[in-house]
C-alpha cells in the first residue's frame, strides 16, 4: 500500500500541473486540439492556472481567447487587459498586440503614438511583426515622425528574419527608392523571397517588374504567371492586372471578354482602377455593348475613392452628354478634381474648355497654362495647342 500511495502522489503532481509552464503548454494543447480533443473550457482553465502563477505567455493566451471569442464571449476590453498584463512582463508578442489595439482603436481609443511605443518595445526585442509595424508607422508618420530611412531600417530587420510581409515592403522600398537608392535588382530579390512564401502582394509586384522590364528582361509570360498566383489568392490588384494583359494582348491573345471578367472580379472587391476599367469597357470596346448608365456607375465608384482617371472620365461624359445632360460646369468640376491630382488628360481638357469658353469664360492665358501642365506630362497634343495659342498671344 505504501508503494501505491507514492505512485498516486506522483500522479497528482503530474496532472495537477504544479509546473506553471506545463499548465500553459497543456492549455495550448486543448486550445489547438493537439493530441487531445479541442476543449476551450479546459484551455482557459489551464491558462488561468498558469497566469495566476505569473506566466506571461498564459496571460497573452487568455487575451487571445477573449479577442476571438473562444470559449468565452468576445470581449476586446478583456483581451486588452490580459495583453497589457503580459506586455508589462516584457512579452514581445503581447507588446505587439497592444500596439495593434492602440493603432486600430480596438477596445480602446485609437492612439498612434501609444501604438508606436508598444511596437518599439517589441521591435527592440527582435519581434519581426513589431519591426514591420514600426517600419510602416515610420513610413507614413503615424505616431512617430515620418522617416523613410527609419522605415526601411525596421522593415529590413523583419525581412532578414524571413517575414514575408516585410520582405515585400523592402522590395517596394527598393523599387520606389524609399529610404534607399532605387535598385530594381534588389527589389526583385526581396519580392521573390516573399513571393516564394506565398505573399500575394509580392507575387503581384514581381509580375509588375516583368511587365515593365525593371530589374529583369521584359517577360509577359512570367508576369502573367505571377499575377495568376496572386489573383488565385484573391488579390484584386493582380486580378486587375490580368484584365489589362488580356485587354492589350500581352502574353496572351487579346480577349475583351476575359478582360472584363477579370476587371469585374477586382472591381467587385472595391479596386478603384478596376472599377474605372469596367466603366471604360462599357464605352470603348465593341465586344461589350455601350452602356452609359453602367459606365457612369463604375466611374462614380472609382471617383469616390479619389481615382483621377475616373474623375476625368466623368467630366468627359458631362462634356459630351453621354448618358447625362450636357453640363459644362459639372464637367469642369470633375476635370478639376482629376487635374488637381496631376491627371494629364484632365489638364488638357481644362485647357480646351478655357480655349473654347465652355463652362468658363474664354481665357487663352489659362488655356496655355493648363495645356503646358499636360504637355509636361507627355501630352503631345497639349504641347502643340500650347504652342499655337502662345503664338497667338505673342502676336496680340
Amino acid at each position: 500500500m505504501k508503494t501505491l500511495r507514492v505512485l498516486m502522489l506522483g500522479l497528482v503532481f503530474l496532472y495537477g500541473c504544479g509546473d506553471s509552464h506545463e499548465a500553459n503548454r497543456l492549455g495550448l494543447k486543448y486550445l489547438k486540439g493537439n493530441g487531445v480533443t479541442q476543449d476551450y473550457a479546459r484551455a482557459l482553465k489551464y491558462f488561468s492556472q498558469a497566469a495566476e502563477q505569473g506566466v506571461a505567455d498564459a496571460k497573452k493566451n487568455i487575451g487571445y481567447m477573449y479577442e476571438n471569442g473562444l470559449g468565452v464571449t468576445q470581449d476586446y476590453a478583456q483581451a486588452l487587459d490580459w495583453y497589457r498584463k503580459a506586455a508589462e512582463q516584457e512579452l514581445a508578442e503581447a507588446q505587439n498586440k497592444l500596439g495593434d489595439y492602440y493603432y486600430g482603436g480596438k477596445g480602446i481609443q485609437k492612439d498612434d503614438t501609444e501604438a508606436a511605443n508598444w511596437y518599439r518595445k517589441a521591435a527592440e526585442q527582435g519581434l519581426p511583426y513589431a519591426q514591420w509595424n514600426l517600419g510602416a508607422l515610420s513610413q507614413y508618420g503615424h505616431g512617430v515622425s515620418k522617416d523613410e530611412s527609419e522605415a526601411f531600417k525596421w522593415c529590413r530587420k523583419a525581412a532578414e528574419q524571413g517575414l514575408g510581409e516585410a520582405q515585400n515592403y523592402v522590395g517596394s522600398y527598393y523599387a520606389q527608392g524609399i529610404g534607399i537608392q532605387q535598385d530594381y535588382a534588389a527589389a526583385m530579390k526581396w519580392f521573390r523571397k516573399a513571393a516564394d512564401q506565398g505573399n500575394a502582394w509580392a507575387q503581384n509586384n514581381l509580375g509588375l517588374l516583368y511587365v515593365r522590364g525593371e530589374g529583369v528582361l521584359m517577360d509577359f509570360t512570367a508576369a502573367m504567371k505571377w499575377f495568376r498566383k496572386a489573383a488565385d489568392q484573391g488579390n484584386a490588384s493582380a486580378q486587375n492586372n490580368i484584365g489589362v494583359m488580356y485587354l492589350r494582348g500581352e502574353g496572351v491573345p487579346i480577349d475583351f471578354t476575359e478582360a472584363m471578367q477579370w476587371f469585374r472580379k477586382a472591381a467587385d472587391k472595391g479596386h478603384a482602377s478596376a472599377q474605372n476599367n469596367v466603366g471604360a469597357m462599357y464605352l470603348s470596346v465593341e465586344e461589350v455593348p455601350i452602356d452609359f448608365t453602367e459606365a457612369m456607375k463604375w466611374f462614380l465608384k472609382a471617383a469616390g475613392q479619389g481615382h483621377a482617371s475616373a474623375q476625368n472620365n466623368i467630366g468627359a461624359m458631362y462634356l459630351n452628354g453621354d448618358g447625362v445632360n450636357k453640363d459644362f460646369t459639372e464637367a469642369m468640376k470633375w476635370f478639376r478634381k482629376a487635374a488637381d491630382q496631376g491627371e494629364a488628360w484632365a489638364q488638357n481638357n481644362i485647357g480646351w474648355m478655357y480655349q473654347n469658353g465652355q463652362g468658363v469664360k474664354k481665357d487663352y492665358v489659362e488655356a496655355v497654362k493648363w495645356f503646358r501642365a499636360a504637355a509636361d506630362k507627355g501630352q503631345e497634343k497639349a504641347k502643340i495647342k500650347a504652342e499655337e495659342i502662345g503664338k497667338k498671344l505673342s502676336g496680340l
